[in-house]
């Protein structure tokens, strides 16, 4: 269970701060924190950005990252950053709440935000913050319309659109025309605020939320082709298992050649979902139902995520020219991983490496030291605290992250040593089963649910590219019982010990398709 990491203290405001519980019923008090000096927050928000797709990672040699390859420099990068759900709703959903997604219950991208939830800028709020979102809100009640927590308000209707959109700005709508492009808008709009609160003396917090890198990918004019002529690396697992082949035991069915034991653990155990879910068009052969070659589509992503990367530089560069450089905490991320090739998959929803591990980086002069790269797991549940402590005030008792800022600042405090993981089966999108995972830093476990398929156990330290699947070997089969108990006790000490149910033919329309206005 997760250990509450930070000391309370005295006040730096007047009172203590009183706040509604996740509840909705009864008061809480929050403390205040010793050691951390209350500071402005930017929270920069992507979709879809994959873990290892910046440029001082040289993943893609050709990828450019200047200003996250900034941050890491000039903060800390996050190495092992994860999500509880590699999907956008409930990922979102739990950045704000500091709640798994069986907790909130928004389990996938249609489900309604249940009454009761407290979003921690609330908390922020009540202790004089000026709070304001911008952007993408892609979670439950998805219609653009302002949400609780933000004193100012700009937000596009469900996925809305990268160029000339449709803003809702404190609940009136806005159309932005003349090739208005989304992000660059967001981030002026960011900006401004920016400047208004250093006017106006007040604390802050921005949530910067991008529509970027999401599918269809659409970089602004200035980055477009930019990579057209570039060469797309393949993983290593691109072809684990094989495509298209119905396997003989212990014999490669393409050569006949009997199989070594690693080659069978590879291919011969890979579940029957994933090789039909290469066959759909969350596959490497026909992804997004034969638009464009899957590499093509790596290379426009890579365009888009340019503006990503360009946004968090400008707000940077604001934020240092008006002297609030050394006491604001800017933090970016991804809201899940993607894969590009990985088991010949694309998208996200697994449990693999690409799919749950996320970009986590984050700039604080003279909070912790620069440079470092944090191996420690870190979880979006982890967000919120982390924002509140850095607002200097302790995280509210329901939520089950921490704040990670005391192992940036090199101090022996109490942490995770594994992470769980949930997905629920989507009626939009059937290829991908319910799934319930555990990993730690040496194994990672994953359990199915509701289909006649094998389960997965990878030796993560001499097997981190996934290809050969232990569940059967005699070796490990200790560690397995081990984790499935472990996974099970979570579920239970969390209560997540249900199914939420789909309907399979809904009542009306899905608003996604709808005009955005």
């Amino acid at each position: 269970m997760h250990t509450n990491i930070i000391d309370r203290v005295s006040m730096w405001a007047l009172g203590s701060c009183v706040l509604l519980s996740a509840c909705g019923k009864k008061k809480i008090k929050l403390e205040r924190l010793e050691n951390i000096k209350p500071r402005n927050v930017v929270f920069i928000l992507s979709d879809d950005h994959r873990y290892d797709y910046m440029g001082f990672l040289s993943t893609i040699p050709w990828l450019e990252t200047p200003s996250m390859d900034r941050m890491a420099s000039e903060g800390a990068y996050i190495r092992n950053a994860f999500v509880t759900t590699s999907l956008s709703s409930p990922s979102r959903a739990s950045i704000l709440t500091g709640l798994y997604s069986h907790t909130h219950k928004v389990v996938d991208n249609n489900a309604p935000l249940p009454a009761g939830l407290t979003f921690f800028p609330e908390y922020l709020q009540q202790a004089g913050y000026e709070t304001a979102f911008f952007g993408k809100w892609h979670m439950g009640n998805d219609t653009g319309e302002p949400q609780p927590g933000f004193s100012h308000w700009e937000s596009i209707r469900g996925q809305g659109e990268y160029w000339n959109p449709h803003i809702n700005i404190n609940g009136t709508w806005t159309e932005y025309g003349d090739s208005t492009y989304l992000g660059d808008l967001l981030t002026d709009h960011a900006i401004k605020f920016i400047r208004k609160q250093k006017q106006n003396d007040k604390p802050f917090f921005v949530y910067l939320s991008h529509k970027g890198v999401h599918d269809p990918f659409q970089a602004p004019k200035r980055y477009e082709g930019c990579y057209k002529n570039c060469e797309v690396p393949m993983s290593p697992s691109f072809d684990n298992p094989y495509y298209g082949i119905t396997p003989t035991p212990n014999k490669d069915s393409r050569t006949g050649k009997p199989l070594s034991g690693e080659a069978y653990y590879g291919d011969m155990m890979k579940p029957d979902w994933v090789k039909r879910q290469r066959e759909s068009w969350h596959g490497v052969d026909y992804a997004y139902n034969g638009r464009r070659n899957w590499q093509d589509e790596v290379r426009k992503y890579c365009e888009t995520l340019r503006a990503v990367d360009e946004s968090i530089g400008r707000v940077l560069d604001s934020i240092q020219e008006l002297g609030l450089d050394e006491n604001t905490v800017v933090i970016y991320m991804g809201d899940n991983g993607f894969c590009w090739g990985e088991h010949g998959l694309i998208d996200k929803r697994q449990f693999y490496e690409a799919s749950v591990r996320v970009p986590m980086l984050i700039r604080a002069p003279g909070l912790f030291a620069s440079g470092q790269v944090l191996e420690r797991m870190v979880q979006n549940v982890d967000i919120a605290p982390t924002i509140l402590a850095c607002a200097g005030l302790e995280k509210p008792s329901q939520m089950v992250g921490s704040s990670y800022i005391p192992l940036l600042q090199g101090k022996d405090i109490p942490w995770r040593n594994r992470i769980f993981y949930e997905y629920y089966w989507e009626h939009e999108y059937p290829q991908t089963p319910t799934m319930h995972g555990v990993r730690t830093d040496d194994y990672k476990y994953i359990r199915y649910h509701g289909i006649w398929d094998t389960n997965e156990f990878y030796d993560l330290r001499n097997d981190p590219q996934e290809l050969h699947n232990r569940i059967d070997d005699p070796t490990y089969q200790d560690i397995i019982k081990q984790l499935d108990t472990e996974l099970y006790d979570w579920l239970e000490e969390t209560d997540g010990m249900f199914i939420p149910l789909k309907r399979t033919i809904r009542p009306h329309g899905d608003h996604r398709n709808e005009g955005n206005y």
